[in-house]
């Protein structure tokens, strides 16, 4: 996947300037959780979820139907990032570093950084975390410990996103794990004006306000 980046010096980066990049379209990533330094990626060509051709197959219906998990939302973002900066057998590096994780803990306490967790007896088992801006939802990482639950995440996301008049599911990359739910790759300029027009519509996270607790049948039924 051809990219352009640009190195920069971490101690520039402020939780304004991040919000600056991702409305023009570009993302910071590090080579290593160990690497102190950041760089700028802008893809060539984006993934992301149409979220009105949002794929789910039956048997992951099912599952959210029968609300296995407990979801919450915005109630554990520092075990959510920790997790999803977890190396992991398939992925030994993460490109989640000390300096992402303080930035976007910093962007979660202003408000536009959110979690979706999957919750089950007591235990954190999956979720998801990503940047609200506008009308996009710029979908950063997920984790799972037990099976489906960051799946389930991601169709709770959907859900409020739809709710809430979002227009943008921004994924970065397309990949072989997300093309099962729609996910579609569009040339830089594209992504720009679809960037660009969701911006102007700003999307409202709590629609559904974060203490309200969503079943599977709610989140299937705003899909």
């Amino acid at each position: 996947m051809k990219a352009r980046s640009v190195p920069v010096r971490t101690p520039a980066i402020t939780p304004e300037i991040m919000l600056r990049a991702y409305a023009a379209g570009i993302f910071p990533m590090a080579e290593s959780a160990d690497d102190p330094g950041l760089f700028w990626v802008e893809p060539e060509i984006r993934g992301i979820i149409p979220l009105d051709r949002f794929h789910l197959s039956a048997r992951l219906a099912r599952t959210v139907r029968s609300d296995r998990f407990e979801i919450r939302v915005d109630s554990a973002f520092d075990a959510v990032i920790a997790a999803c900066a977890e190396a992991k057998p398939d992925r030994a590096e993460t490109w989640i570093n000390a300096r992402i994780r303080e930035i976007f803990g910093a962007l979660f306490a202003l408000g536009h950084v959110h979690t979706v967790e999957c919750w089950r007896e007591g235990r954190l088992v999956g979720g998801l975390y990503g940047l609200s801006l506008g009308g996009a939802f710029f979908g950063e990482s997920m984790f799972h410990r037990e099976t489906d639950a960051s799946k389930v995440a991601l169709v709770h996301l959907v859900a409020r996103l739809k709710r809430g008049g979002y227009r943008l599911l921004d994924t970065q990359f397309q990949t072989g794990h997300l093309a099962q739910f729609g996910t579609i790759e569009v040339p830089r300029d594209d992504y720009r004006h679809l960037l660009d027009e969701a911006l102007r519509h700003p999307g409202d996270w709590h629609a559904w306000p974060a203490s309200m607790p969503i079943s599977g049948r709610e989140a299937l039924a705003q899909l």
